[in-house]
């Protein structure tokens, strides 16, 4: 804590105690406050980047869990389909349309990914070179 009883005092008594202080004292307590800060602004920024890890991990086991979940209401909803145009065409031929629509919406997405990633090395590539 920064010692504030040492510039406590009234308008009358602040000519009395400056000529009482000598500039070494007032330097010494500069020095003291200012170590003084330091260190509490270090310390809230390690209690700062210790809250964020905690909650980054919190954070990231929230995503982890929802997206298992997703995964699973995925491939519920894909075996409902899968049973229900089972009951409009065979069921051999109700898996190989939904996985034909899968496998090719997964393609659309390779393919995406491929042009942007292509777009990147070149736009990475010429900001290199300048």
């Amino acid at each position: 804590m920064l010692d504030s009883t040492r510039y406590e005092s009234d308008a009358s008594d602040s000519a009395d105690l400056a000529t009482e202080r000598s500039l070494a004292e007032d330097i010494k307590a500069l020095v003291s406050d200012g170590r003084l800060l330091a260190e509490a602004e270090i310390d809230f920024h390690k209690k700062r980047a210790i809250y964020g890890a905690n909650e980054g991990k919190n954070v990231a086991i929230s995503f982890a869990v929802a997206g298992v979940l997703a995964f699973f209401a995925v491939m519920g909803l894909v075996f409902g389909l899968i049973l229900a145009l089972g009951q409009i065409i065979t069921y051999w031929g109700s898996t190989a349309v939904v996985v034909g629509a899968l496998l090719l919406v997964a393609m659309i997405f390779v393919s995406k990914g491929k042009s942007r990633l292509n777009r990147m090395k070149i736009v990475l590539s010429t900001e290199e070179e300048v």
